[in-house]
């Protein structure tokens, strides 16, 4: 119980620099000047940078498991001249730092089920995610665990934009006294539609997933870091929590 405080401040701390981080966003309110080439970069970008990020092990939770915390993502942009167009300021960072709170929530038969809710600072995108694991391998002392997740995405805010994600992956795990790492391959669907637009068409694609992690446990406080490459754009991520 001694842990909580410290815990608590680590968070506000963490929510703290994420928005500092992305104080240089605007909102997205010009993307009818984008070519269809420009919208389709904007949109693999925002597919990287929005479609759920796991952050968590393979291995169930058990029906009495709980894992509670925030998490902060950073996007490494690949088409920033496309995001720049699509702002009334210009101004968008090369980097696009999503904060999200998150909860997973252990079910009977190995499954688990886990909920995001994030916004970009200083924009008016904001993006709701979740998955559903299944650990066709539970995994043990000797063992690897190894799941199979689908997930999805969706953001709001944007009036002159409708998009969102679904993901399906596989990933292993395997403990290691308070380390567990962990590691995956999947695929991320994207549809992107630009509201109003007579310049640009509806975007419906997929994009290649890879991503490895590191969750670290102690007693109650937990957290974890993880790497992402979804498309050609790469993401960092951390997230702090409790876990029960």
């Amino acid at each position: 119980m001694r842990h909580r405080p410290s815990t608590l401040r680590i968070l506000v701390l963490a929510i703290g620099l994420a928005g500092a981080a992305g104080a240089n966003a605007t909102d997205f309110n010009n993307l009818q000047t984008l070519t269809q080439a420009e919208f389709r970069g904007l949109s693999e970008d925002l597919g990287a940078a929005l479609s759920f990020k796991p952050l968590i092990p393979a291995e169930p939770m058990g029906i009495t498991g709980f894992d509670i915390g925030i998490a902060v993502t950073g996007t490494k942009l690949q088409n920033l001249a496309a995001f720049q167009k699509a702002t009334a300021s210009g101004t968008v960072p090369a980097t696009l730092t999503v904060p999200t709170l998150r909860a997973h929530k252990g079910l009977p038969l190995d499954f688990d089920i886990g909920v995001s809710f994030g916004s970009v600072p200083s924009s008016n995108m904001r993006v709701i995610g979740g998955e559903l694991r299944w650990a066709m391998l539970a995994g043990s002392t000797v063992s690897p665990a190894v799941a199979l997740r689908a997930s999805f995405s969706s953001l709001s805010g944007v009036d002159q934009l409708s998009f969102n994600t679904t993901g399906l992956d596989i990933s292993i795990s395997k403990g290691f006294v308070m380390l567990t790492p962990y590691a995956g391959v999947g695929t991320v669907r994207v549809k992107s539609d630009a509201q109003g637009s007579a310049t640009q068409t509806t975007e419906s694609f997929s994009q290649s997933k890879v991503f490895a992690g590191l969750n670290l446990n102690l007693g109650l406080v937990n957290l974890a870091f993880e790497g992402d490459k979804t498309g050609e754009a790469t993401s960092y991520g951390m997230k702090f929590g409790l876990r029960f």
